[in-house]
């Protein structure tokens, strides 16, 4: 998990995902044919080989904040980036990333923290309630680099729960689908299949990465590698931790490719490869941006099952991260081509 720990550990907020894109170059440059980082910062790696053109997806970005203005007491005042709740990352940990490429701890807070919580809180935490503390003065933050457009992200590690199979850290969503395109690429490294690993920017604001790609490659099908909310504590239960990776059926934006589906169906029950399947009212991925790509493009969604999904620590499990490489690495073998 040592790939994983240094992929969770750089910094990729959403529009800044260069040390994840630096990460992973080194990885994979050895085990495909040509690699390339396009305008917009997608890291494109393409394994050249026979039809079908395959687009495999997954997103380096992460959520996280940024600075939007600093008071007189050096408290400074944010705009989240991604889809999260305010309320979650209330006394948490932080690094405020200058612009002169250090870091500064700091902790998530709110004017009524500071207050002692004297008054009961009767209206849901607003981003606009949100401080970032660093016990530094504004003309000292001002002299270490920290200005509005700064970058703030949650500080933590790589741990385990419980084992060594449950894994705990910050951008999990969705370093754990950058890991299982690096290793499923080094699995697949004598097949000879085409094959575009696509690690995508900006998909936590607004999917700009995936529809860029999708547009130039031009790929006959894809699948999407991210996270899903396990759901396991609802009445019945979703989806489960270490029960196996997620194929999604239908989220809030997409109803993914039946063909497609039906395959990876019978592909995991042939080979024994746990799958659990998904119908979601809420969320969506770079699927979506993809299929609707010029005349469209047949694609699907795997997950991975996490908990504490969109928080500043995500949970994962080994064996779910297994399956998923796995069953792409059967997919990948002997591609289908006609998927109308």
């Amino acid at each position: 998990m040592k790939l994983l720990a240094r992929l969770v550990a750089a910094m990729g907020v959403s529009g800044h995902e260069e040390q994840v894109r630096k990460i992973i170059e080194s990885e994979i440059k050895g085990y495909v044919d040509e690699i390339h980082v396009d305008k917009i910062g997608n890291l494109i790696a393409h394994k050249w080989g026979q039809r079908p053109r395959v687009m495999l997806a997954a997103h380096m970005d992460e959520i996280g904040i940024m600075v939007k203005n600093i008071d007189d007491n050096g408290m400074m005042h944010c705009s989240l980036i991604g889809g999260i709740n305010p309320a979650v990352i209330i006394g948490q940990n932080v690094r405020v990333h200058t612009k002169r490429g250090h870091s500064i701890h700091g902790v998530v807070t709110t004017t009524n923290l500071n207050d002692g919580w004297e008054k009961p809180q009767k209206k849901p935490i607003r981003t606009a309630d949100l401080l970032v503390d660093t016990g530094l003065t504004n003309t000292e933050l001002k002299k270490r680099g920290v200005e509005t457009g700064c970058l703030i992200t949650p500080h933590q590690h790589l741990n385990f729960l419980g084992s060594n199979d449950i894994i705990s850290g910050k951008a999990l969503d969705n370093r754990v689908g950058c890991f299982v395109l690096i290793q499923l690429a080094k699995k697949l490294k004598e097949v000879q299949n085409d094959v575009y690993y696509v690690f995508t920017v900006q998909e936590e604001f607004g999917l700009f990465g995936s529809m860029m790609s999708a547009y130039k490659i031009e790929p006959e099908w894809s699948v999407a590698i991210d996270v899903t909310s396990t759901g396991e504590f609802s009445h019945p239960p979703s989806k489960q931790l270490g029960k196996g990776t997620c194929l999604t059926l239908k989220d809030a934006d997409t109803i993914t490719n039946k063909k497609l589906n039906e395959w990876i169906k019978k592909i995991a029950k042939d080979n024994d490869i746990p799958l659990q399947l998904e119908v979601s009212d809420i969320g969506t991925t770079d699927a979506f941006s993809i299929a609707v790509t010029k005349g469209g493009v047949p694609a699907t969604i795997l997950s991975i099952p996490m908990r504490n999904l969109e928080t500043a620590i995500g949970i994962v499990h080994k064996r779910d991260i297994a399956s998923t490489i796995k069953l792409l690495e059967h997919l990948l073998r002997k591609p289908q081509l006609n998927l109308v």
